[in-house]
């Protein structure tokens, strides 16, 4: 499990993640890199939640070997190359689910259960956009749009229940707990559509700056962090450090704290 948060604002995106990493044999390790550009010098990030790997290549490794696909360096994948002046963020998520699913998790006779997060801007285009990418197992539906150019804010993934209740209002078991007391699945959905409006927590405005985005990530990943380690009933499958990276329009991708070594040269 991790945390992953990404931060939508009109100056770009920020994406900041935990470095805790954990595998079937219930071993976590803490400096695992979730977060990567996914080609040099693209203005797109990738994240990911869940299994720190699939079978012996870790997930680190994994995204580097799809970036030097899409860098064209792997002559037996030159049909891969990315068009740097003609591709979007939706094409990449679909390279994403084919290299990880198609390629890798299919091939794999273990359990694999992952969330990709792709963020940033497509070519020409003038603000960001986040996909997703869910392997579960057998299973791989499309990518997801989770955010459009012309939607903002925070969204997380992985371990959500401390952000869930900071933000949403309500916590993960509010379904089940509704269930208990004799609430029908629609009305309990109802009820928590009702609800919804008045217990968000409005942490963000469209027009903040992209260092204060990243303050907001830092904050929303360190508080879940946090709350792990104090639950007395939650695995400790989320840990410091903290890496943190933002994807504006001109800058492109670029470190705020943490990231991994570079590739080598082309």
């Amino acid at each position: 499990m991790t945390i992953l948060v990404s931060v939508k604002i009109n100056d770009g995106v920020v994406m900041a993640a935990d470095s805790a990493s954990s595998f079937a044999s219930g071993m976590v390790y803490h400096h695992s890199r979730k977060i990567r550009n996914i080609v040099d010098g693209i203005p797109v990030g990738v994240m990911v939640a869940g299994a720190g790997g699939i079978g012996n290549e870790s997930v680190d490794t994994l995204l580097k070997d799809l970036s030097v696909r899409l860098r064209g360096v792997d002559t037996r994948y030159r049909d891969w190359t990315l068009n740097r002046d003609d591709y979007t963020v939706e094409q990449l998520a679909w390279r994403v689910r084919q290299f990880l699913f198609e390629e890798k998790a299919q091939a794999y006779a273990g359990q694999v259960r992952s969330q990709v997060r792709l963020c940033g801007y497509s070519a020409g285009r003038p603000l960001a956009e986040a996909w997703d990418v869910l392997l579960d197992d057998t299973h791989c539906p499309p990518p997801v749009c989770v955010q459009r150019e012309e939607d903002f804010g925070p969204r997380w993934a992985g371990e959500a229940e401390a952000l869930d209740r900071l933000v949403l209002g309500l916590g993960s078991r509010f379904d089940e707990l509704a269930r208990e007391q004799g609430i029908t699945a629609a009305d309990g959905q109802s009820v928590r559509s009702g609800f919804a409006p008045a217990l968000y927590e409005l942490l963000f405005l469209e027009a903040m700056p992209i260092s204060d985005a990243a303050e907001l990530a830092r904050f929303l990943v360190e508080t879940t962090i946090g709350f792990v380690r104090f639950s007395v009933s939650r695995p400790k499958t989320v840990g410091a450090p903290v890496e943190i990276a933002a994807i504006t329009k001109h800058e492109g991708f670029h470190w705020l704290q943490g990231g991994p070594a570079p590739l080598p040269a082309e």
